[in-house]
């Protein structure tokens, strides 16, 4: 029988679990009750619920984000920065603000600058929602990432700006 190695420490209420490239996710809870954030792994966050000593769980994970097809920066080699960050906006406005989805509506009937005038939205939501104004706006920002990670988060923002502008944009009755 081979041999295991739990690469995890523990700090407080938080385990930090490790994999060869380094810190993998986040941990909190313990026995019956546990929930998980990615760090350096894919998938969303996942909460798991049990009886102690029976080995009867449940798990649910959330969605990562609506943009699943963006491309693994880990693959890519430096010097194809300017390649990656021209692949992740096609997958953003492939996905994210093509004809007929929530983002296109957002920018045809210009609910994210209605939403930037209106003035009751806090300075990160304001930061947020300037990332996807325009479609230049968001290519802008893409394009200013000064690395794979960087584009890669600079994605992520655009996706997390998109969810909220809708929700926002929805309350107010602006998106037929």
């Amino acid at each position: 029988m081979p041999f295991r190695f739990r690469r995890s420490a523990r700090l407080g209420p938080l385990r930090f679990n490790f994999a060869k490239s380094g810190l993998s996710s986040i941990s909190v809870g313990g026995r019956g009750a546990s929930f998980n954030i990615p760090v350096a792994r894919p998938g969303g966050a996942r909460s798991t619920l049990g009886l102690p000593g029976t080995g009867l769980s449940w798990s649910v994970q959330a969605p990562a984000g609506t943009a699943t097809g963006l491309p693994n920066s880990r693959r890519l080699r430096p010097g194809q920065l300017e390649a990656f960050r021209h692949s992740v906006l096609g997958v953003l406005q492939s996905e994210l603000f093509a004809p007929g989805t929530a983002g296109q509506r957002l920018w045809e009937q210009g609910a994210v600058s209605r939403l930037l005038a209106d003035g009751s939205l806090g300075g990160r939501l304001a930061g947020l929602m300037a990332v996807i104004e325009t479609p230049e706006a968001m290519e802008a920002y893409i394009t200013r990432a000064g690395s794979q990670d960087d584009a890669k988060r600079r994605a992520h923002r655009c996706i997390e700006a998109v969810q909220e502008a809708s929700q926002l944009a929805s309350a107010r009755g602006w998106l037929a």
